[in-house]
């Protein structure tokens, strides 16, 4: 299962050829990319939110459409604070397993509500003109992959903490986390309920960590 959470993606990289697995910016070193998904969802993301301002760390958030349907003013302050926003679909769906015509559908209907939230928002215009998806668990068909690049950055991760499981415990998702993380990483946390747990401990020792090591964190 260990294999699943350490740099899986030279596994599946020839498959999505235009996803991001890891992400090298120009001019920089010893930088992390820290992702969130499947909120926003008020006792999670608050969390998050408030881990990261006491950091001074801005992060990507995935965002699936319901749950920005049900907080809206809680994705707004995603944004405020200085985080990028990005897709996650409308239902938190499963590429492999729907029909194209409705997951192309259900991503646009992200899309649309994730558009009427930020009429109203100042940031900066490269966010607006340059969006960025994620599927759900990884699972996209190449077909749907080829597709959606035309639209969109197709993200996906060199580090997923496993904090979504229970059974794996915070230590184990802290100590993933750390010990696979190397410049340019894309690295996973939710802000969900079933992660909250893990990421309450996890998440504060690992953003300690990675700064101590000199890294810097920065949106995609």
């Amino acid at each position: 299962m260990d294999l699943y959470f350490n740099h899986s993606g030279w596994l599946f990289s020839n498959f999505f050829s235009g996803a991001e697995w890891r992400h090298k910016g120009k001019g920089e070193s010893k930088t992390i990319y820290l992702t969130f998904d499947d909120g926003p969802v008020p006792e999670a993301t608050t969390y998050v939110l408030d881990v990261l301002k006491e950091f001074d760390i801005k992060a990507t958030f995935f965002c699936v459409g319901a749950n920005i349907q049900k907080n809206p003013e809680l994705y707004k302050r995603i944004i405020r604070e200085g985080h990028r926003t990005a897709n996650h679909t409308y239902n938190h769906l499963n590429g492999w397993t729907h029909a194209d015509d409705y997951y192309f559908a259900n991503i646009m209907a992200c899309e649309a509500i994730m558009e009427k939230m930020e009429e109203d928002i100042e940031m900066p215009d490269l966010w607006r003109s340059e969006r960025l998806i994620r599927p759900p668990y990884g699972k996209i068909k190449s077909a749907q992959c080829e597709y959606l690049k035309t639209i969109y950055r197709v993200i996906m991760w060199d580090v997923i903490t496993g904090d979504f499981d229970k059974k794996r415990g915070a230590e184990k998702c802290f100590q993933t986390a750390t010990k696979a993380t190397r410049d340019g990483s894309i690295v996973i946390f939710h802000d969900s309920i079933k992660a909250l747990e893990n990421i309450k401990y996890a998440l504060p020792l690992y953003l300690e960590k990675c700064l101590k090591k000199g890294y810097q964190f920065k949106t995609l």
